[in-house]
């Protein structure tokens, strides 16, 4: 579960954008930079979500805060959740998949080699790629198409990350029973 931690910074800018956008930026931004950098100090590594999340909300807040203030929440959750989109297609196809540097923090190094495991991962990030795919789209049709409204896009995005987390929890669990092994 410590790939919820890379995605702490998406759920703080969900939750603060109903006090603030700007807030909610900075915040994710701050966030992003912290984890990042807290996790690159002690496996000197950067995981490439962090890096994202990191650009991400840096170049949104500091767009929003020096250049086009007041920018409406509808194009920054689609910017937000495209990129993270691209992110996670950028780690398939280098053959990184986003969960991987989080997993490898949770199992012994002779596991990382593992084919079930290396395949739990693209399955794991095949799931939050879909998920961000969804979000994005629900941000789309929001923004672009005006086919349904703001509250739904947000409602939708909000359960998307509910069950991408759940998934991402109970998948490796269901693997180790269906295998009969009791840890990872």
């Amino acid at each position: 579960m410590a790939i919820v931690l890379g995605f702490a910074p998406l759920i703080v800018f969900a939750i603060v954008q109903e006090i603030s956008l700007s807030l909610a930026l900075w915040v994710a931004f701050a966030l992003a930079f912290g984890i990042g950098t807290y996790s690159f100090l002690h496996t000197r590594q950067l995981r490439i979500l962090d890096a994202g999340n990191t650009v991400i909300f840096g170049l949104l807040a500091l767009y929003d805060g020096f250049i086009q203030p007041g920018l409406a929440i509808e194009i920054v959750k689609f910017v937000v959740d495209s990129g993270l989109l691209v992110l996670a297609l950028i780690s398939l196809a280098a053959r990184q998949p986003l969960t991987l540097h989080y997993a490898r923090e949770q199992v012994p190094w002779q596991r990382w080699g593992d084919p079930a495991f290396v395949r739990t991962n693209y399955v794991l990030t095949f799931a939050w790629t879909a998920a961000f795919a969804v979000m994005a789209g629900a941000d789309a049709a929001a923004v672009f198409g005006r086919i349904i409204p703001v509250s739904l896009d947000m409602a939708a995005g909000l359960c998307t990350l509910a069950i991408a987390i759940v998934f991402t929890a109970r998948y490796p669990v269901f693997l180790r029973q269906r295998r009969g092994v009791s840890r990872p």
